[in-house]
């Protein structure tokens, strides 16, 4: 017996083993690539659709996952970050909740492609209440009249526009500045257009409105004030 098992291995070793690797190479050949699997893991985009109306996304969950994918190896060539698309629906999702959890069904892929993982399992995101609110608008003047010239009055129109944001970034007391109004070349009274300038990114207007007139009174000193003006560069 134990000659047996040795001739079966050792006798014509060399056209056995020729055999075998030829019997391998047409098994390669013939077998039908829809039966060859091979996998891959790539880095796909996570979309986030359906954010609830008057809710703002104020902390991101990672802009990035790993999702591996097993496919016949005929069509794994064709699986690339554009064809393979992550969407996290966050049609229900409430403001205080802040673990959304990934699984397969979120992940669109080719057809014949199987989804083996995502990695993160979960992602952590926060949303918050929008908040509406009027805020003053404040003109940002530079620069000085000529001599001989005076404001005797600055008028913003409107004087106060609605913004919106998440209502831990509004503040009441919060002011929107206009973009830099250079008066120096001035002689007479004028109206001039200017860019809003809100107090924090987070925050942005409620309407298209995205400028306001300034309109700045202009005046000639009388005699007195000049004296004031003179006596007081002569004091100092």
């Amino acid at each position: 017996m134990r000659r047996f098992i040795k001739n079966l291995f050792l006798k014509n070793w060399g056209l056995k083993l020729f055999s075998l690797l030829l019997a391998l190479v047409l098994w390669l050949i013939l077998i039908p690539e829809e039966k060859i699997f091979s996998e891959k893991t790539l880095t796909v985009p996570l979309e986030l659709h359906n954010i609830p109306s008057e809710t703002e996304l104020v902390e991101k969950p990672p802009s990035t996952v790993d999702v591996k994918i097993r496919a016949p190896q005929r069509i794994i060539n064709q699986i690339t970050p554009a064809t393979v698309h992550v969407v996290l629906n966050l049609e229900k999702a409430r403001v205080d909740q802040r673990e959304y959890p990934l699984n397969k069904n979120m992940v669109s892929i080719p057809g014949g492609a199987e989804v083996k993982d995502i990695h993160p399992s979960q992602v952590n995101l926060r949303l918050e209440r929008t908040k509406e609110i009027m805020l003053e608008v404040v003109p940002n003047i530079i620069g000085e009249l000529k001599e001989g010239l005076k404001i005797v009055k600055i008028e913003v129109i409107p004087p106060e526009v609605l913004i919106k944001g998440p209502e831990s970034k509004v503040n009441d007391n919060d002011k929107v500045r206009t973009g830099r109004l250079d008066i120096s070349s001035l002689t007479q009274s004028t109206e001039l257009e200017a860019d809003l300038i809100l107090p924090n990114p987070d925050l942005r207007l409620a309407t298209s409105q995205t400028k306001v007139r300034v309109r700045i009174i202009i005046l000639e000193e009388n005699a007195e004030e000049k004296n004031k003006k003179e006596n007081k560069k002569n004091k100092k």
